[in-house]
């Protein structure tokens, strides 16, 4: 398939630019595929679509306030810093991301408000550049220090000011690893509330993490997408996960499911010889897209996603690309929201 493929229109009121509130109270999209029907539900019915020994597997990374504003020495240039990821712990080194690039080169120093400095050693990219925090506390201390300061890394498409509530608002209960700059949408719908009533209904809720990075908002800008690469992310997979959804696998009556597209890309990556989920870490690269054979995914929790997005690529693999395509042009007139803080779609 290509690139061109992936381009639909939507009226832009429909972006989302706050979650519902109670989170569980957004819409639900239900789609099931050896029926090619489709159901429209709120999403606290989800407990009616799973039994006692299916497993739902989540993303546990937490989101940090990644972007952070500096000036630049002698100059006083303001400058955004896009901290993409922590490369030493020691040696304070991280990938970020600059603007405006080009008034920062190796050698600069910047200078953020609570006293923070970071030196430039290296580009990376266009915009990337390698940067050195100078700071003698411990790494909890530093990230108390980029806490102070940082903004809560919104997607591009949220057009308004970033408040203070969004560190909440923009990250799941079940985040606990940090590591992420954008948030694994799909769980943003889960209440406390809604996760006992899975439990009690004997639905096993069993964590992986991959910490998102900003590739997932990159642009595909090729029409082959053979060619596209996707962004290196880092993930984990504990022993007593994969055992969990090993077992659901092997029975004829239970389920995984995936709650997100980086589930997905993590259990799709981690594959032992038998074509069993493995406990394991690493990094992957996967990129999915039509046609795609899911060994682990059985089932799929997702939002609704930006035209041309690798997410809408991963989604149109598993669902049918025909049937996707029809669900979403009845999602667009049913006024369904849309993307990161929108509504949720049940691929079963």
């Amino acid at each position: 398939m290509k690139l061109s493929d992936f381009i639909y229109e939507y009226p832009r009121p429909l972006i989302a630019k706050y979650p519902a509130e109670p989170r569980d109270s957004a819409r639900l999209m239900v789609l099931n595929r050896k029926e090619r029907a489709i159901e429209h539900r709120v999403f606290s019915d989800i407990v009616e679509y799973f039994n006692e020994g299916d497993v739902l597997v989540v993303n546990d990374t937490k989101v940090f306030p990644a972007r952070l504003y500096g000036n630049k020495e002698k100059t006083g240039a303001r400058i955004e810093v896009f901290l993409l990821r922590e490369l030493n712990p020691e040696s304070r080194l991280w990938d970020v991301i600059v603007d405006p690039a080009r008034k920062i080169r190796i050698g600069n120093k910047l200078y953020f408000e609570n006293g923070l400095i970071a030196e430039v050693i290296d580009n990376t990219t266009s915009r990337g550049r390698t940067i050195r925090f100078a700071f003698d506390g411990s790494n909890d201390q530093l990230y108390q220090k980029i806490d102070e300061i940082g903004q809560t890394p919104l997607p591009p498409y949220i057009k308004r000011d970033v408040e203070v509530e969004d560190r909440d608002r923009y990250q799941t209960i079940f985040a606990e690893q940090r590591g992420a700059v954008a948030a694994p949408t799909a769980g943003l719908h889960f209440t406390p509330e809604l996760v006992q009533q899975l439990r009690d209904k004997g639905v096993a809720l069993e964590p992986v993490t991959l910490h998102v990075g900003l590739g997932t908002f990159r642009p595909v800008e090729v029409e082959d997408l053979t060619k596209h690469r996707m962004d290196s992310e880092n993930y984990t997979i504990p022993r007593e996960t994969a055992e969990a959804v090993n077992r659901a696998l092997k029975s004829p009556t239970n389920y995984v499911t995936a709650i997100g597209t980086t589930v997905v890309r993590a259990i799709e990556t981690s594959l032992s010889a038998s074509n069993t989920l493995k406990g394991n870490r690493g990094w992957t690269d996967k990129f999915i897209y039509p046609p795609y054979d899911f060994v682990i995914t059985e089932r799929l929790i997702t939002n609704f996603h930006m035209p041309k997005s690798t997410l809408l690529m991963l989604v149109a693999a598993f669902a049918d690309y025909d049937f996707l395509f029809e669900a979403y042009q009845e999602a667009i007139e049913e006024e369904y929201r849309l993307f990161s803080f929108g509504d949720a779609m049940l691929i079963l």
